[in-house]
């Protein structure tokens, strides 16, 4: 059945197994074909197939394949998995694992499969074929000035399915365009294909190219790279190297789950014993070089969504409240504020700008604010 005020999609396929059973690429290539701007795919046991448009669930009406079966996600999961023993060995014995799939000049998808109630379910996250850019992701343009770092720690953050994979794509690929560069990247999965252009760029997977984000960040300091791309600071030994690449003359690019500035500089630092806390604050106070918060938000006019963004340059100000921790009259927020003319913003003031010209409305701007109450009496204002 489809959604409360959601009408299925239907497909059609004429592409089977050799069993009767249908194929998975032509499925999936069916399910991509049936509606625009789709971000996920998903296969669950006791539903139909579904995509994902704008954050909302959609079922996909395929002939043959009214309600997936355990045995129906089963398949698909093992076509996708084909023969990666790593991925094989790490879903039998955690219950999840990711992999990458494509469909050739269609479609990349990062591919996470898991068990539930013993039987497997299936997402995929579409990856889009080129790289977006600037213009396309609506960037904030002071965000160019990363691409002229010579070292330090980038970082991209925000909640699952905010963006962070394509900004860090548009970052990396600008760099590779506008240096001449060795670059590496270590990547669970890889997600975005990156040519050589002017850089020479090396793509590395977790699992069938390298075991651990840690082992490959150690062997990357051996590989003579100038630009190292991390795609999620995962656990404590993964921050350290990265600090470690950073002191030592490398620009690492990474991403973090967080929500905030703020709440960034908490994991990085939690992620450390309290003996060693003051010491990784220093450490990061003077490696770090931006920390780029995100938030995607439904438009006012639901065509799609649009993302609000929070900057922290580094700075004299900002690190000292780093490597201090805020204080009265000493906040990262303030920082924020006082450094508006060095191209530093802060979440609640790009959301009343998108609500002020009418790109998002009202109540969508509150929910997704840091501060609703303080936002809502400014834009009364």
């Amino acid at each position: 059945m489809a959604a409360p005020g959601i009408a299925p999609i239907s497909v059609i396929l004429d592409d089977f197994s050799g069993t009767g059973r249908i194929a998975t690429p032509a499925l999936l290539g069916a399910m991509l074909r049936a509606e625009q701007k789709i971000s996920d795919l998903i296969f669950s046991p006791g539903r139909p197939p579904q995509v994902q448009v704008y954050g909302q669930m959609i079922p996909v009406q395929v002939p043959g394949l009214t309600v997936l079966s355990a045995d129906d996600t089963r398949h698909i999961a093992a076509d996708l998995i084909a023969d990666n023993k790593q991925a094989i060995t790490t879903l039998r014995e955690h219950g999840a694992c990711d992999i990458s799939f494509g469909l050739p000049g269609l479609a990349r998808f990062r591919v996470n499969i898991f068990i539930q109630r013993g039987s497997c379910a299936v997402v995929m996250r579409v990856i889009p074929t080129e790289i977006p850019d600037f213009a396309t992701l609506r960037l904030p343009q002071s965000l160019s000035d990363i691409t002229k770092l010579r070292d330090g720690i980038v970082l991209v953050t925000g909640p699952a399915g905010s963006g962070k994979s394509s900004t860090l794509a548009v970052l990396l690929d600008a760099i590779n365009r506008e240096k001449n560069y060795h670059i590496i990247t270590v990547e669970d999965p890889i997600e975005f294909l990156h040519n050589h252009k002017s850089s020479t760029i090396h793509q590395r997977e977790l699992h069938s190219d390298t075991p651990s984000f840690a082992h490959a960040l150690r062997s990357a300091m051996r590989q003579a790279p100038k630009v190292i791309l991390v795609g999620e600071m995962r656990d404590r030994e993964t921050i350290e190297i990265v600090l470690e690449a950073a002191e030592t003359g490398h620009l690492v690019l990474s991403s973090l789950n967080t929500m905030d500035a703020p709440k960034t500089i908490e994991r990085v630092v939690g992620s450390f014993a309290p003996g060693e806390q003051p010491m990784v604050r220093e450490r990061f106070a003077k490696s770090f070089r931006y920390i780029v918060c995100q938030r995607l938000m439904p438009k006012t006019d639901r065509s799609g969504r649009v993302a609000a963004f929070e900057i922290l340059k580094a700075n004299a100000r900002t690190r000292e409240c780093i490597e201090k921790g805020e204080r009265e009259n000493k906040t990262l927020l303030e920082a924020i504020k006082a450094g508006s003319a060095e191209g530093m913003q802060h979440f609640d003031g790009d959301i009343a700008r998108l609500v002020k010209s009418q790109v998002v409305d009202f109540e969508t701007g509150l929910s997704f604010a840091t501060n609703p109450a303080v936002l809502g009496q400014e834009l009364a204002r």
